[in-house]
């Protein structure tokens, strides 16, 4: 039997995880995600980082699923508010527009990892100023990378999902199984 390990703590890739029929060992990987500069590959480097960090710690023939997601809008990178007021500045720059998704998978088994990056493009809809402070005082906000969440109440802002909606969650289930089928795991059997 596969010994799976996801290298996260976000409950959101747990839950994913499980949807998918995944049973994880849930071991989050202790990185420095400032250290990676902000670019389109960024979420791609900082998953297989991630990755492996957290292989060492576990035995031959496990598989180490990470995943990291990046916001871009206008070629500026948005990732999780510091506090409340960065968190209304990047809504603020949201609100009625459209930007990218990006979440970087990568699968490491014994040294062999695999990293793809899948893209979404979400468009969120005109907010005034009260509704976006009135999001923020729900906490939701505050360690997602864009300053929302599109499977809680952050639902409500966006308009229109082009690609993967799981992506925009945080981990692109279709390409995880494609990923997987590679290493011999077929998630549907």
């Amino acid at each position: 039997m596969t010994r799976f390990v996801l290298a996260s703590a976000s409950p959101r890739r747990i839950e994913l995880t499980r949807r998918a029929g995944l049973d994880c060992i849930i071991d989050p990987a202790d990185i420095d995600e400032d250290a990676v500069k902000p670019s389109s590959e960024a979420a791609a480097i900082l998953s297989k980082r991630k990755a492996e960090a957290v292989a060492p710690r576990h035995p031959a023939g496990t598989i180490i699923i990470a995943a990291d997601t990046v916001v871009v809008c206008d070629r500026i990178f948005l990732g999780k508010p510091r506090d409340e007021e960065e968190a209304f500045s990047t809504l603020k720059t949201l609100a009625g527009r459209t930007h990218t998704v990006l979440t970087g998978v990568t699968v490491l088994q014994d040294g062999r990892a695999l990293t793809r990056t899948e893209p979404a493009d979400v468009t969120m809809r005109a907010l005034t100023d009260a509704q976006i402070r009135a999001y923020i005082a729900t906490g939701e906000p505050m360690d997602k990378a864009g300053a929302y969440g599109i499977q809680e109440r952050g639902a409500l802002l966006v308009e229109r999902v082009e690609g993967d909606f799981y992506t925009v969650m945080g981990l692109p289930l279709c390409l995880l199984a494609t990923m997987l089928y590679g290493y011999g795991v077929d998630l549907l059997c």
